[in-house]
């Protein structure tokens, strides 16, 4: 039953991912109420639609989004499977809950009035740290993400272009709804923005970078590398296609200190030498952050 994770009942790691699924659930109903709703921000899926229907008939937002939770997973799990838990099914129940209960409290008024772009990326922050929460805790926000990869079991298309294309659906139905041209671009603004937080959330911030090297002094690189630096890397043999030569590549990850270091040691001994350099999103292992450390936090 992939994508399910079970945890001891009342253990300490099942109260953590409960605790985790409550946080987010709140963080990310504080998102839509203070800050997307009501501005009329349609930031994709199920609650992009129940946005929607809200201004259009007044139904609550919350309730309006579990209506088409609760058939959506079901559907999903006939479809696809038992991919989706009990703490899926408690992340978009008390979503809605929550988005109900403080829209009953605090009112429909924006928490920054008069700032459409601003309320955009609070929202987009509130609503990406919320989901990130949900998703340590190994549970999905279900709505548009299970339409996704239906639509993708059946179209063959990669469940991340999927999802893009079910979101921006639902961010052009909210611009022939309000006739408004202001409000596709905030969405966008709110969609990148969440998906960012989200990155930040499950990987944290790291200023690591991944190097691939090719020198001919690679040996004396290396021992930079391993004796001054003390990192480690890998060899790679590869043949140059413009004449054939072999070469030796270098892969490593350094921090960004240990970047401007090498990169002025490499050009010091070898200054027709080719490196890449990528933006590490997350390294784990010897090092660096352990691999155990990673699970075990999550």
């Amino acid at each position: 039953m992939p994508f399910i994770t079970k945890e001891k009942l009342f253990s300490k790691k099942w109260f953590i991912s409960y605790l985790l699924i409550v946080l987010g659930a709140f963080i990310m109903a504080a998102g839509f109420v203070f800050f997307i709703t009501p501005n009329k921000i349609i930031p994709g899926g199920v609650y992009g639609v129940s946005i929607i229907l809200h201004y259009m008939f007044n139904l609550p937002v919350g309730l309006t989004a579990i209506c088409f939770d609760i058939p959506i997973t079901i559907i999903g799990t006939r479809l696809l499977g038992p991919r989706f838990g009990a703490k899926t099914v408690a992340g978009f129940l008390l979503t809605a809950f929550f988005v109900d209960t403080l829209t009953y409290l605090y009112g429909n008024a924006p928490l920054v009035p008069d700032n459409e772009l601003l309320s955009s990326i609070y929202g987009g922050i509130f609503v990406g740290m919320g989901l990130g929460l949900i998703f340590k805790a190994k549970a999905t926000s279900g709505g548009s993400d299970v339409v996704a990869m239906i639509l993708s079991k059946y179209t063959k298309l990669p469940p991340g272009q999927m999802i893009i294309l079910v979101d921006s659906t639902v961010v052009i139905a909210g611009l022939f709804t309000f006739l408004d041209w202001a409000i596709p671009l905030y969405s966008l603004i709110t969609i990148f923005i969440t998906g960012r937080v989200m990155d930040i959330i499950l990987q944290g911030i790291t200023y690591d970078k991944t190097l691939f090297i090719i020198s001919d002094k690679h040996s004396v690189i290396r021992d930079k590398i391993i004796n001054d630096l003390n990192r480690g890397g890998t060899y790679l043999q590869g043949k140059g296609m413009f004449a054939g030569h072999e070469k030796t590549i270098i892969f490593t990850n350094v921090s960004r200190r240990e970047l401007a270091i090498l990169q002025e040691f490499i050009h010091q001994v070898d200054p027709r030498a080719f490196m890449t350099v990528i933006n590490a999103n997350e390294v784990l292992g010897e090092g660096f952050r352990s691999l155990k450390e990673k699970i075990d936090s999550d």
